[in-house]
């Protein structure tokens, strides 16, 4: 017996003991993963290869392995909160131009709509063009635009309806066929609002006259002014279609498909002229006459108006997805997980970060939920995998690993002792 067996093994439980005082500290680190020292026993071996009855000569740390498991997910509501609920690291790209590697996913904007996290690293993944089309192929850093969205003029209209097939003729028998402040002169109406070159709202009623059997008369009025009229003196509105039903009442057999209509310049709510807006494919395909009520399950147009940035919000598929004032929104960028092959050999760098290495291996690239890697979380955050009450345990065993290692130095000590008093 000597001094080395108890030397190496106060040196490896004074490890252990480093170890999991690192993984206590690390106990509310979003994103931190435990580690747990590993260990090799120490055997001298003679010169001759005779050494299989030699007593060892103690212990060393192996390894001091990063566990990589899953940690609990919280909600923290904060949209641009991210977690990774399986496998993959998120990449941030350093002041240096360094691409590093995390788990924790507390990000936010920097002055120039660059995402980044507490130590200004950048989250990487893919852009989108301006029309919000993702953009695939070598990963940068994400910015998010901060020019709000264009408007855009209503180039198609759909209307869902049922005309009540038990209303009875409204068609004037003399006279104009309507009158849009005379209610007698149609059986139903409905509005909805679409938009010009300009952005600016247009008020677009639907008026629905019966005028015989399964056959309906559709005007339109853009702020109150018929787009179709017989040009007198005053202008009398026209119908800008008919519709024919079958004798079931299902979908109308005429019109067969949309018909082209034309908006002209009216003067809107607010006392502004609006532009004129030519080639709308109005389709009513969506009609029906059953003897029910009337109502309207459909109205549906593609225009909308100019629209500032209001926040934006993560998919679960890494999708970075802007709102616009206007109600409208378009995707910004898609994050780009990495996973590793041996993600035990990354080397830590502090700051919830690491760097890849040799025997860590190439990383492999793509979004989130696809191949192996895992599914985000918007508006959440990956706790750190420590047991607490597991360190706590394994404290007090080191402990006293560390108490016996020093009682057989203190042996050992007494023993040359006793010999040196030999007379």
């Amino acid at each position: 017996m000597s001094f080395q067996q108890g030397l190496s093994g106060l040196n490896a439980t004074s490890k252990n003991l480093e170890v999991i005082g690192n993984n206590v500290a690390n106990a509310s680190t979003y994103g931190a993963k435990s580690s747990r020292a590993e260990f090799a026993d120490l055997y001298a071996t003679a010169m001759n290869g005779s050494g299989s009855t030699g007593a060892g000569i103690g212990v060393s740390v192996a390894a001091i392995a990063q566990q990589f498991t899953q940690g609990n997910i919280t909600s923290t509501g904060n949209p641009l909160d991210m977690a990774i609920k399986g496998a993959g690291f998120f990449q941030v790209r350093d002041t240096n131009n360094q691409v590093l590697y995390t788990r924790n996913g507390q990000f936010k904007l920097d002055k120039d709509g660059f995402i980044v996290n507490n130590q200004l690293q950048k989250l990487m993944g893919y852009p989108a063009d301006m029309q919000g089309v993702i953009q695939p192929g070598q990963a940068g850093p994400l910015q998010l635009p901060t020019a709000g969205i264009n408007p855009n003029p209503t180039s198609r209209i759909a209307v869902e309806m049922n005309l009540d097939a038990r209303a009875a003729v409204t068609l004037p028998p003399s006279g104009p066929r309507i009158d849009f402040s005379d209610a007698t002169t149609y059986n139903n109406a409905t509005s909805m609002t679409i938009y010009d070159a300009k952005g600016q709202d247009v008020a677009l009623t639907y008026y629905f006259q019966k005028t015989g059997t399964d056959t309906w008369n559709v005007y339109l009025a853009a702020n109150g002014t018929s787009i179709v009229d017989d040009g007198g003196t005053p202008p009398v509105p026209q119908p800008v279609t008919t519709i024919q039903f079958p004798a079931d009442g299902g979908r109308p057999t005429a019109p067969s498909g949309p018909i082209a209509i034309d908006i002209p310049a009216t003067t809107n709510s607010v006392g502004a002229e609006t532009v004129p807006i030519s080639g709308i494919a109005f389709n009513l395909g969506g009609a029906t006459q059953y003897g029910s009520q009337f109502g309207v399950t459909r109205l549906n147009q593609d225009g909308f108006a100019a629209g500032k940035l209001t926040g934006v919000t993560v998919e679960s598929n890494g999708v970075l997805l802007a709102r616009y004032s206007n109600d409208q929104s378009r995707p910004a960028g898609q994050l780009e997980l990495a996973d590793f092959r041996n993600p035990q050999a990354l080397q830590p760098l502090g700051g919830n970060a690491w760097a890849r290495t040799y025997a860590s291996g190439t990383p492999v690239l793509g979004v989130p939920t696809e191949g192996n890697l895992g599914v985000l979380k918007a508006g959440s955050l990956e706790e750190s995998n420590v047991d607490l009450t597991g360190e706590l345990v394994s404290m007090i065993t080191a402990q006293r690993l560390y108490q016996a290692n020093a009682q057989t130095i203190k042996t050992q000590d007494q023993v040359l002792q006793t010999l040196v008093n030999l007379r």
